[in-house]
């Protein structure tokens, strides 16, 4: 009697194996049969339901890198969502401590990270606070100077490199006002949003600035209550909690600019 292979691996490209395993194989087992077609592959990936715990600790137990998510995949006719584990030939030995720490790294949550600049004017006779405040061209919504923290980028770089290549100007970034985490919203996963310190600014410094014009429409110098009108609420309250930090209150950490 012939027994059924306990796992299928099929070449789908040049130097591309793919291998299929049912629920009950041991991690060891595929393991072994992804080492084997390295021996043939460059690379041996395996396709798997998002909804598979199972599968993804027994791809992971094999040195299968977690690379992403296709979407759309058709399966049995129908569109769906497969997430995409792979193990290259290239890869450090599964014996190495850095191999361990890459798999690791493939799949725990990765959290998006946004540094921005709280600029202030110089105040003028009536004390009241200006902030510099950006019109985007990809939204509606006024914001704080600054962007996203790009990856193995320090967020204090980041926001200093994003008003150098947006708004032409260099403005060192001072302490670190606030700490506001951001909820899902409207298509965006959560992220960590960084306000720091970008001091006190001459009033005419906005009518110097060099606009990179496919990001930013306008800058000037904003009242809080013009804030509240041209911003989200979040981003008001958020401006809102990292000017009370800069005057010494407030507190240090909020969500959604909420304490």
């Amino acid at each position: 009697m012939t027994e059924e292979p306990l796992t299928i691996v099929t070449t789908v490209a040049d130097g591309i194996a793919r291998i299929e395993w049912p629920s009950d194989v041991p991690a060891a087992v595929v393991q072994r049969e992804v080492a084997a077609a390295l021996m043939a592959h460059a690379r041996v990936e395996a396709l798997l339901d998002p909804s598979d715990e199972t599968g993804q600790r027994v791809a992971a137990w094999a040195g299968m890198q977690r690379e992403g998510t296709m979407r759309g995949v058709t399966v049995g006719g129908e569109p769906q969502d497969r997430l995409v584990y792979a193990r290259l030939a290239s890869d450090v030995p599964l014996d190495d401590p850095k191999s361990f720490r890459a798999l690791l790294n493939s799949f725990l949550p990765r959290k998006r990270a946004i540094g921005q600049m709280l600029v202030r004017a110089a105040p003028d006779g009536s004390g009241e606070d200006r902030v510099l405040l950006c019109q985007l061209t990809y939204k509606r919504d006024w914001d704080l100077p600054g962007g996203v923290v790009e990856p193995d980028e320090s967020p204090r770089v980041a926001v200093g490199r994003e008003l150098e290549e947006e708004l032409g100007v260099e403005i060192p970034a001072g302490e670190l006002l606030l700490t506001d985490w951001l909820p899902p919203w409207s298509g965006w996963d959560d992220a960590v949003c960084l306000v720091f310190d970008g001091g006190v600014q001459p009033v005419e410094l906005a009518a110097e600035l060099v606009l990179q014009p496919n990001e930013i429409r306008a800058a000037e110098f904003k009242t809080m209550a013009e804030v509240r009108e041209l911003a989200a609420d979040f981003t008001a309250r958020r401006i809102e909690a990292a000017l009370a930090r800069a005057h010494g209150g407030g507190a240090p950490y909020t969500e959604s600019g909420r304490p």
